[in-house]
């Protein structure tokens, strides 16, 4: 190798944001009782009605689950995408929602959809066929991605793009070879909006190029300001071809034990998922989804749920105001903090263990390394405000007195 030639850049760790947390930590002994803000998973009351429900359906347990789901959950599904969405017309129960065994598995799956439908009608001009996804992303996203055999292309999001990705980015060479592309609004981990003119625009894209849009909106419910988070079916018009939208119960609900949400939209590419799961993907159990009838039938627990959300950001605005970048988010229950003066994502999250025990996710974990071989998200840390006001009160002490 010449002295001129540039080091081979490392292999990049694609392996779980919490095992390589995990890693990260256990050699270190914490000062203070363990608190995690690391995972997502909503601590909230679950809904009054769970126990009820599950005890009436308990002969369901006796039977295979059908693959495409229970007709009462897909009429509720169905409904529920009525009341929530300005949607053109209603959507087909029988044709445009299927159940899923929770969102990751669903979007993980679709991408393999995808690219067999794509394979079957599309040219990609002799390059390998890509799966467009925001940077930083959820995990499912680039295994999707990876497991079709695409190229899993990063799209930056930044401050100065809204957090979203800049769609006047997406050349023509680029949609060529474009099989699907992940959009989570609100974002995870930033919490921005898709407005309605960005989702159309983009869908727009899609479909001139013969691509999917995988919405994933799983924190659709959790929106911490006026600005209620739009939705891709009620941008698609009447027409939903090459529009999928996904949602789940575990945020909305407080229930992501019960592993159970849908996909609606675009009705060919359903025929093709649903075969496809027949064969090849979990099957939600008859109790389970008659929770998720429930539970979609209900708004007054998920407005509970959200108004507790949004105590803790007022909480948040008034101790990190100034600090870290912190803006309040659209939506999403998330903090995205700058806390490239502590060191960085990493360096921040070794010192709040340490002195504080308190367990963040270093931003870098959640994304890849850019065309300049840097990691944007390296600087940042993300925090889960996802347990009672009283413990995310403890969660925000302990970052201010471990980042001072």
């Amino acid at each position: 190798m010449s002295d001129s030639a540039p080091p081979a850049s490392p292999v990049e760790d694609r392996r779980s944001p919490f095992i390589r947390l995990a890693e990260l930590l256990a050699p270190v002994a914490p000062a203070r009782a363990p608190l995690s803000a690391a995972v997502g998973e909503p601590q909230h009351a679950m809904p009054p009605f769970v126990g009820d429900v599950l005890a009436k359906s308990l002969a369901g347990f006796g039977r295979y689950p059908r693959a495409e789901g229970t007709t009462a959950f897909r009429d509720a599904a169905a409904a529920w995408l009525g009341r929530r969405y300005a949607l053109a017309r209603p959507v087909d129960a029988e044709r445009e929602v299927l159940v899923l065994n929770g969102s990751r598995e669903g979007l993980f799956s679709a991408a393999i959809v995808a690219r067999r439908l794509a394979d079957a009608r599309r040219d990609y001009g002799g390059r390998r066929p890509a799966m467009l996804l925001p940077n930083p992303f959820y995990a499912a996203y680039a295994a999707g991605a990876e497991a079709a055999g695409c190229e899993a292309v990063i799209l930056p999001t930044t401050r100065d793009s809204g957090w979203l990705p800049d769609l006047a980015a997406l050349t023509p060479e680029l949609m060529a070879r474009t099989v699907a592309v992940f959009l989570a609004s609100p974002a995870n981990p930033q919490g921005a909006l898709a407005s309605p003119a960005y989702l159309a625009e983009l869908l727009r894209l899609c479909r001139d190029h013969g691509a999917y849009l995988f919405a994933d909106e799983c924190y659709s419910e959790i929106y911490l300001g006026a600005e209620t988070p739009a939705g891709l079916l009620e941008v698609a018009g009447g027409d939903f071809s090459n529009a999928l939208a996904f949602n789940s119960l575990s945020k909305r609900s407080s229930l992501p034990g019960l592993r159970c949400g849908f996909i609606a939209g675009d009705p060919d590419f359903l025929k093709s998922f649903l075969a496809f799961r027949w064969v090849a993907a979990p099957q939600v159990p008859e109790p389970l989804q008659a929770v998720g009838v429930a539970a979609l039938g209900d708004e007054a627990h998920v407005d509970a749920s959200r108004d507790l959300y949004k105590a803790k950001f007022d909480l948040a605005d008034r101790m990190l105001a100034g600090r870290f970048g912190y803006e309040r988010p659209g939506g999403g229950f998330f903090l995205w903090l700058d806390v490239a003066a502590a060191g960085g994502g990493e360096q921040a999250a070794l010192r709040l263990w340490r002195e504080q025990g308190l367990r963040v996710v270093p931003g870098g974990y959640l994304a890849r390394r850019d065309l300049s071989g840097k990691n944007p998200c390296d600087a940042y840390i993300r925090v889960a405000l996802v347990q009672d006001l009283a413990a995310c009160e403890e969660v925000l002490a302990r970052l201010l007195d471990g980042l001072a």
